[in-house]
């Protein structure tokens, strides 16, 4: 560090190195002192230690004031013919330093090619200037004005270098910010996409749990069959939550891939099996779809799913109401998933729909109210990750609507894939019921949502 450039103290090692400098340009001073013009050696006279002590105590302020600093030995140098002298590029050796850290630490490099030019003419014509110029002293004249020149030019190579590498450091520094935050940037995406995840799987099949269980609870004196079937099918949603968190969990777990396939993302061929998953809970839900069904690219077909099921997990626990509606409305270029309720946005349990025979349950639950979810957040996250946009709202005529509007890919680029494709069972490829496609289908649940 030779160079503080505000005035700070400096360590003890510039101020070595520097004392050095200074040392070697006041012996070149005296060494140019010896040369005589008829090629002879003296002792150095009394004009030479003083041009010497002139010119080299200023140079220590080179780093702060260059362009002073030049002027200054290039005046020096140029009294060395007054003084009976031969100048040289010895005893001009202060100049000729001045003039590397003058292009090294200038400003701008215009102006410090300007000083060194400036310099280098006027040394070399104090020669003709004070002296009878001959041819020797005309070669004398190109030695002395190119010293200061090859010393600003070597001034100007070293900063250009120094500028490359700082600029590959400062490259590399804010690429390994970046590195960072983009590593940052994607952890956040994971555990954002983890929780939306878990977020589905718990309330889902919690939410069926406690109406189940709520079920049981209601007829338990009075109709023990009713609450024995409750129960076990209590006993099976509790297994199913139990198995998708042991496989999402596992799979958090692992570090590598995994030796077995992974089992494939529920999309709307899954609808009945989620539906009559509510059926049990005592919802009922009517199915209606327009248009032809197609495949989904599988991150549509997921968000798709996921927002029918958390949307009638949200009637299941808010609505108020036993029955849902689910419309499927397929055009060219999009698909609209619709879920609407008619409840009154109380938090009730759901009715006890079970049979045909079967009474109403408990209308209303005394479990206190819960803090907002975000189930509404994570469905428009959802939406919002494949392209898509979801509006979710009361709606004028009462309940509450939940509606999504997700892209799809072009009716050619889908062709090879429908062709061919056999209805099983009487549904279409995306598992919603073939009669659905022209009307009102009681698939026995369904649902519509509200604020979680």
């Amino acid at each position: 560090m030779t160079n503080t450039g505000d005035g700070g103290r400096r360590p003890r090692g510039a101020w070595r190195r520097e004392g050095a400098v200074t040392a070697t340009a006041f012996a070149c001073c005296l060494l140019g002192g010896v040369m005589r013009a008829d090629d002879t050696l003296s002792a150095p006279p009394a004009a030479a230690y003083l041009i010497a002590v002139v010119s080299c105590a200023v140079l220590p302020l080179r780093h702060r004031a260059p362009l002073a600093v030049l002027a200054a030995t290039t005046a020096a140098g140029l009294l060395v013919p007054c003084l009976g002298l031969l100048l040289t590029p010895f005893i001009v050796a202060p100049a000729v330093l001045t003039a590397y850290s003058c292009s090294l630490a200038a400003r701008t490099e215009r102006r410090a090619a300007r000083a060194v030019l400036l310099a280098s003419a006027a040394l070399a014509a104090a020669i003709p200037l004070f002296e009878d110029v001959s041819w020797k002293d005309a070669s004398r004249m190109g030695v002395v004005a190119v010293f200061p020149l090859a010393a600003g030019v070597l001034g100007h190579s070293v900063r250009n270098r120094r500028a490359y590498l700082g600029a590959v450091e400062e490259r590399a520094r804010r690429a390994e910010e970046s590195r960072d935050s983009e590593a940052r940037r994607r952890v956040a995406e994971e555990r954002l996409r983890i929780a939306r995840e878990l977020h589905d799987l718990v309330a889902h099949q919690i939410t069926l749990a406690n109406a189940q269980a709520t079920v049981a609870a209601h007829f338990l004196d009075t109709r023990p069959e009713q609450t024995r079937k409750s129960l076990e099918e209590l006993v099976e949603t509790t297994a199913d939550a139990l198995d998708d968190l042991r496989a999402t969990v596992g799979l958090l777990r692992q570090s590598g891939d995994a030796s077995s396939p992974a089992e494939p993302a529920p999309g709307l061929s899954r609808l009945p099996a989620l539906l009559e998953s509510f059926r049990h809970a005592g919802l009922e839900v009517s199915v209606h779809q327009e248009g032809t069904a197609r495949p989904l690219p599988p991150g549509v077909d997921l968000t798709a799913y996921r927002i029918v099921q958390e949307a009638l997990t949200n009637v299941t626990k808010h609505a108020g109401t036993g029955g849902a509606r689910v419309r499927l409305v397929w055009r060219r270029d999009r698909v609209t998933v619709t879920v609407a309720d008619d409840g009154g946005g109380a938090r009730t349990a759901p009715a006890a729909s079970t049979g045909p025979s079967a009474s109403p349950g408990p209308s209303a639950s005394t479990a206190p109210d819960r803090p907002p979810g975000h189930g509404l957040i994570g469905m428009r996250e959802r939406a919002t990750a494949v392209g898509g946009s979801l509006f979710a709202g009361r709606r004028p005529e009462g309940g509450f609507l939940v509606s999504a509007r997700l892209p799809l890919p072009s009716v050619k680029d889908t062709a090879q894939r429908t062709e061919g494709a056999p209805t099983a069972g009487g549904r279409t490829a995306d598992g919603a019921t073939a009669d659905a496609a022209t009307g009102d289908g009681r698939t026995g649940d369904a649902a519509a949502g509200e604020a979680p």
